[in-house]
Order: C-alpha cells, then structure tokens, then sequence
C-alpha cells in the first residue's frame, strides 16, 4: 500500500498513518526510528525495557508517549509555581468512568448529545450522524473484551401460603423470617399485599452476594436452590413458600432504581430485613448508596474509558479542541477513541439536564486495549503525566496552561463519582455524599479547604513546594506574584496547622480511652487560636468558624444524655469565643477604613488643621510617615524571622537581634515626635516597653514631646468621634493580647528579668502625659481578670 502524504493536512495524521503502515507489515521502518529518535531527543522517549506506562506494558512500545514533562524532566517547580501566579489555569484531564462494550452505544450517546454534537475519531473523520456512531461498535469489537459484569441485585417474588391470622408488626415478622429462610443472611427489601385469606404475595429487592461470600445468579437456577430450601426445611408450623427472581441486574444505580419503584409501587409501604421502614425514595437511594453498596462488590468490564479534558470558562475554544486533539493523538496513538468539545454556547442540553456547563471541555470515549494488544494502565503517576502533556499542547496554542497537583496547592483531596450524587445542576452541580465520610469530603473538596497529604513522601514532597512559594515571594519583584507565593505559602502553613490538631485529637483519644475527651481536647485546640487571629483575612475567619462549628457537630453525636449539660456549657462557650473573635475583626476592618480615610484627607489637602500645620509640625508630611511606615515593616520582617526560624527548629538570635534593632529605631521616631507611630505603639507590647526605656534614659523629655504630639493630631480626623469610640472598644476588650505581636521567649525572659517585679507601673502611676502610658494600668487589669477567668474554666473543667 502506497501512502500520499498530501493526503494528510496535519503532521500528527501523517506520522500515525506511517507509524501504523511499518507496524502492520511487522518491521521497523525508517520513519519509524526517526519517530524514536525526534521523541528520544524531545526528553519524551520510553524507560528502556518498559513501555509507555512502565514495565509490563510491552517492549518498545511506539504509540503510547509518555509527557515530555513527566517525571524529572518536567517543567522546574519554580518556573510552573510563577506561571501560576500570574494567571495560568490548572491542567484537567480527569477519568470520569469505564465501561463496558455493551454500554458503548450510550456512551457515545452521551458525548455526541444524541448525534446533535460534532464528535470526530482517532483517524480525523468527523462523525455527524447516529447511523456511523452506531457503525463504531462493529469497528471496535475486535477490542472489546466484552466480559459478563457481575450480578448484583435481585428482584425476587414469593407467594406465602398458610400464612396465621395476624396483623402489623408481627405479620411483618412472620415474613421477614420467611425470606431469610430461603435467603439467608443477605440484605433485602419488600412490600406485601393480600391475596384472599391466608395468603400473600411479596415483591422485594435482594443483594445477591451473602455474607458468606455466596453469590447467587438471580436466575431460574438460583430460584431452585432457594426453593429447596423451602422445601426441604419447611414443618407443618411454617408458612408455604413458592419463590422465584424476576431479574438481577449490577451496580448500584440499578439496585437504587429498582428500590425506588418497590417503594413507588406499594406507596412507602417497604421494609428492609431489620424492619426499618422505607417510606420514601430519598431513604430507598440511602439504603442502596450508603449501607447496601459495600456488599456489592460489584464488577464490570473495563473495555473504554470516558475521559474529560476541560479548561476555564472563557478560553479560546477553538484553541482548546486543537490542544486536546494533539493530546490525544499523542497520548493514545494506536487505540481507537471518539471526542467531541462541549461548548456552553452551542450546547443542545438544558442547563437544568446537565448541559450549558460554565466551562468548556472535551469528552473521549478511548479502547482500554490497542491494535496490539497493550492495555492502558492508569495510576496517579500516570494521570500526572497526562495533565503534563495537556499542558505542553494547551501550550503550544497560546493557551496559558500549567500542570499542578494538590500538594503544591494545599488543595483538598478529590472525590469520587460514587461517593456523591448531584441534587442540583443549577450552574455549578451540587452534590450530597452518598455517606457521611464521603459528605465531608465533598464539602472539604467544595469548600476549598487548605489540606496537606500525610504519606510521608507526600509531606516531604509538601515541604519542597513551601519552599519554593517562600523563595518565590521574597525574590520576585512583581507584586502580584510575591502576593500569590505569600499566600500559597500561608496556605500550607494553615493546612499543616489543622493536621497538626488532628493528630493531637487523636493522640489524646488513645491516651483518654475517650471519644468525648480526644474531641473536647481538639475542639479547644481549635478555639485557642488566639495568637492567629489577629492576622486573619475575613475568608480565612470564616473558615476558621466553620472548623468549629463542623467539630461541635461531630461531637454533640458522641454525647451521652449524662454529658450533654455539660457539652452544651462548653458548646455555649466556643460559639461565645468565636464572637470575641468576629468583633476583634470587625474592630480592626473599622481602624483600617479610618486610617484609610485619614490618609485620603491627607493627600487631597482636605482638613484646615493639617494645611495650616503642614510647615510648622515635624509629624506631617510625606517624610516622617514614610519613616513611620518603613519601620513598622521592618518590626513585621523581624518577627515573621523569628516565627520562620523557629518554625524551622534554626537559631533565633539573628532575628531576635534585628528585631531588637527595628524597636529600638522606631521608638526613637516616637520620642523624636513622630505621631504617626502612635498606633503602632498601641498595637505592640514589645514596642511599647521600648519606648519606655528610651523615656527613662532621656529623663522623662520625650514624654512631653509626645504628649504635644498626640495633642496636636487631635483635628487631623473628620471623624474624631468615630476614633475615640474605637479607642473605647480596646479598652474594653477583655482579650487584648490578640492584638498584641508575639515577643520571643529569649527576649521576654531577658526583658522579664531586667524589669523585675518593681517596674510595672501600679494603677495611678502611669504617666499622664503619655498616652501608651496610660493604657498600661489597664492592660494590667484585663490581663489579671483574663487570667483569673482561665483559672475559673480549668478548675470547672477538672472537677
């Protein structure tokens, strides 16, 4: 056969045609090791002695290429993590199922919407008709292994003869001893009717798989093996069995819909074999989904596999079904598969149907098996290299588009298709678990929740990729990556947080022996993250306040009615905690809008006092708040050094003696009179203690300065209303030290045994001049009542 490569208007369908030509004829041909070579050259050649998927595959495997980035020869850590930064979308390419060759046809149907959607092959033909997408079974056949799919559940019919007079629950009882004589310790399902007197007829649906690991087939055979022992086991007290199935069927969704038509059938008038009532279709899905889908052990054939590659709504399409048709080409050459892109704008399907998604994406339906025999192996590894080589195409079509995996991103870990079903296709589906381990994760998944991997290989893989967010974040200059690397970084810093509760949850479950203790042991780990609250964005608050609420739930159900005064006490306490929290926030968005709106005031000139004090006082003006604003962020820098290298288990010396220096320069600006630090004094013990120090060296001379410098700021404001009641809020807050920065062991210990226990100053004493003094005496109060509330509580909790 004589190839005209004119024929062909892509390369990829050029190459494929050669490749398939030499295969055929059983030699290696020229174009073929010059394939091998380019691919070699390309860093995308194959593991000697192994295919495309490792060992075990074939030798010399040809059409199956791995991600030119895979494994080590990827794209650097740090070259994807900035392209991340500046707006790349993630890879998707996600295994939605598989399935068998008799589901073909609706699989196919599926993806074309019904032969209304363009779907083209692996050959480059475009199918637009239902007649070829049905000629494709016939041309795929040779690769489907076409293996029988198990037998899960069965729907049985019995007629119950002699049956005693007798009525409600104990009728009930009398036939559910009936069908476990013939069934045997198996999970069913029944309704009754009458059928004249002494006799009724039962339907019903049964796991065919017992707890003995015995299946049965659900047809006539299995009706005879259960006949006989009805047969053979009845006595003249028993009532007559005449049994039979009807049917059987695999899966879960074939049990649940069955179920659901029992209860439709005899109007919620259906119980299982403990004699719990199944009024509804909502418990029928239940009963199947979350108890009986354990017992199935159902199986299928793996002949095709439903993959989905989708991208962010707004992306080119047309960019976007060239890169998933060079992937595919690639990824799956010498399988058989179909593709056809979904866009939301052309959709056929109604949004309330599952159509007209928000983003767009390619289905492919691909032969698990190639024109010579290798199956396609899936693993995570695997899936990483697929998203790597969904990249590089999207790439390739000015599509900005980056591999990612969820350990780099703190994200959550995925659910599965079995563990949720869709309650609403409203805009973006909206599932419910089909369990309540399964309705957690969802809801972690859902929610965006920082999570971290705990393999150790994964967490010393986590530990790379914070490493390079941090270095990423303070050696770029765009802003807009530092802020992402920043807050990627933060995100796994929480993650690792939340483990970290978790694991002691845990410990002290098995140090207690008690599920009520380990909770409420976790549960204050979580409530006590005072020293992390003063630096929290609203969103992560509210994450924060969902954690506690999500524990409270668990825990109220491990209860007992002995307990439950006592939980509700500390329940009452938690949520009261969490309001102290919500208010130190809101405190603080007020401070930022009215530090916001002065700025504002002092830019655009408005506020008579500050013209006409601009030459006179040193404190206003573009140079001394551009001080004011250096130093606080130096007295930032330090201390994040000191939280990084402890952290970190490295010496804090360094960084304990810069961030002496950086208090030590900014107190000087506030006893040279800059106002502009006055806050920040507020704010920060540590800064305040040096303030003083400095105050008592120059003998009592920068008090007064400082005096007439808040004095003179008094008019700055139009709102000076609004700031004292602020300053009121603080001084009635009774958790103050949220707001105070965290001071180094080694320095509070050096500071603590340099002051002794004379230097506090007792209430009167402040000095009246200063207003950081005289904030002192109240500070000292809050800490002492705060102090003897936390005395309260673990004398009541101990008791």
């Amino acid at each position: 056969m004589e190839f005209f490569y004119g024929a062909f208007s892509e390369e990829w369908e050029r190459r494929k045609a050669v490749l398939l030509h030499e295969r055929s004829l059983g030699r290696s041909g020229p174009a073929e090791e010059e394939e091998r070579r380019r691919r070699a050259g390309s860093g995308g050649g194959w593991p000697e002695g192994g295919g495309a998927f490792g060992s075990g595959i074939g030798l010399g495997r040809p059409f199956a290429r791995r991600a030119s980035g895979g494994g080590e020869s990827g794209r650097p850590m740090r070259m994807r993590f900035t392209a991340i930064a500046k707006g790349s979308q993630p890879a998707v390419v996600k295994m939605a199922s598989y399935g068998a060759g008799v589901r073909l046809g609706a699989m196919l149907g599926y993806v074309s919407r019904a032969g209304e959607v363009e779907v083209e092959d692996d050959r480059g033909e475009r199918i637009r008709s239902k007649e070829k997408l049905a000629s494709l079974r016939g041309e795929w056949e040779h690769l489907l292994q076409n293996r029988e799919e198990s037998r899960d559940v069965g729907i049985f019919s019995v007629s119950i003869g002699n049956v005693p007079d007798r009525s409600g629950e104990a009728l009930h009882e009398l036939v559910r001893a009936t069908l476990s004589r013939g069934l045997g310790e198996r999970r069913f399902a029944y309704g009754m009717e009458r059928k004249g007197e002494g006799s009724l007829t039962v339907s019903g649906v049964v796991v065919l798989r017992g707890a003995d690991g015995e299946r049965l087939t659900g047809d006539a055979k299995a009706s005879s093996i259960i006949q006989d022992r009805y047969d053979t086991r009845s006595t003249a007290d028993d009532p007559s069995a005449v049994f039979s199935f009807d049917a059987y069927g695999n899966g879960v969704d074939y049990g649940t819909a069955k179920l659901r038509r029992l209860v439709e059938t005899f109007e919620g008038d259906v119980h299982d074999e403990r004699g719990i009532a199944i009024g509804n279709e909502s418990l029928a899905g239940d009963l199947v989904q979350k108890d009986w889908r354990h017992q199935l052990h159902s199986r299928k054939s793996r002949d095709v596999m439903h993959l989905i590659m989708s991208a962010r709504a707004g992306t080119d399409v047309d960019a976007f079904k060239d890169a998933a048709r060079d992937f595919l080409a690639d990824q799956f050459s010498g399988h058989r598969y179909v593709f056809a892109l979904h866009d939301p704008a052309k959709d056929p399907k109604e949004e309330a149907e599952g159509g007209k998604r928000p983003h767009v994406h390619v289905h492919a339906i691909v032969t698990m098996k190639s024109e010579f025999g290798e199956r396609i192996e899936t693993s995570p590894q695997i899936f990483r290299e697929w998203r790597q080589l969904m990249a590089e195409k999207a790439r390739e079509h000015g599509i900005q588009m980056e591999m990612t995996d969820r350990r780099e991103l703190a994200r959550a870990q995925a659910y599965g298709r079995n563990q949720v079903r869709p309650i609403s296709r409203q805009g973006r589906t909206e599932h419910v678990g089909t369990s309540e381990a399964a309705h957690m994760r969802y809801q972690t998944k859902r929610s965006e929740l920082a999570s971290v991997a705990r393999a150790p290989r994964s967490v010393e893989y986590t530990v790379t990729a914070r490493r390079v967010w941090s270095e990423l974040a303070r050696a770029n200059g765009d802003r807009a990556i530092t802020a992402y690397a920043l807050q990627q970084e933060n995100r796994i810093e929480t993650a690792w947080m939340r483990e970290k509760d978790e694991t002691e949850m845990s410990a002290a479950a098995e140090k207690f022996g008690s599920k009520y203790r380990a909770n409420m042991v976790w549960l204050g780990a979580i409530v006590s993250e005072a020293d992390k609250v003063r630096e929290m964005s609203r969103p992560e608050f509210e994450a924060y306040e969902m954690r506690v609420e999500t524990a409270l739930f668990r825990f109220e159900r491990l209860v007992s009615a002995e307990e439950r005064d006592k939980f509700e006490e500390i329940a009452s306490a938690a949520r009261e905690h969490v309001n102290v929290r919500r208010e130190i926030l809101e405190l603080n968005d007020e401070r930022r809008a009215l530090e916001s709106e002065r700025t504002e005031l002092s830019a655009d000139g408005r506020g008579n006092d500050l013209s006409a004090r601009g030459n006179d006082d040193p404190s206003i003006g573009d140079q001394p708040s551009r001080e004011a604003r250096e130093a606080s962020e130096r007295i930032d820098a330090a201390r994040n050094g000191i939280e990084r290298a402890d952290a970190e288990g490295r010496s804090v010396s360094a960084a304990e003696r810069e961030y002496a220096a950086a208090l030590d320069a900014a107190a000087k600006l506030i006893v040279a009179g800059n106002s502009f630090m006055r806050e920040v004094v507020e704010n920060n013990t540590d800064l305040r203690h040096a303030v003083e120090a400095l105050e008592r060296a120059q003998g009592g001379k920068a008090a007064a300065t400082t005096a007439t410098a808040v004095e003179d700021e008094r008019p700055l404001s139009d709102d000076s209303a609004a700031m004292e009641r602020y300053a009121g809020n603080r001084d009635a807050e009774t958790d103050h030290d949220i707001e105070a920065a965290p001071q180094p062991p080694a320095q509070r210990r050096a500071q603590d045994a340099e002051r002794g226990p004379e230097t506090t100053p007792k209430s009167g004493e402040a000095n009246r001049t200063d207003p950081p003094q005289q904030h002192i005496p109240r500070l000292d109060e809050l800490d002492r009542e705060e102090q003897e509330r936390r005395d309260r509580d673990r004398d009541d909790f101990e008791r």
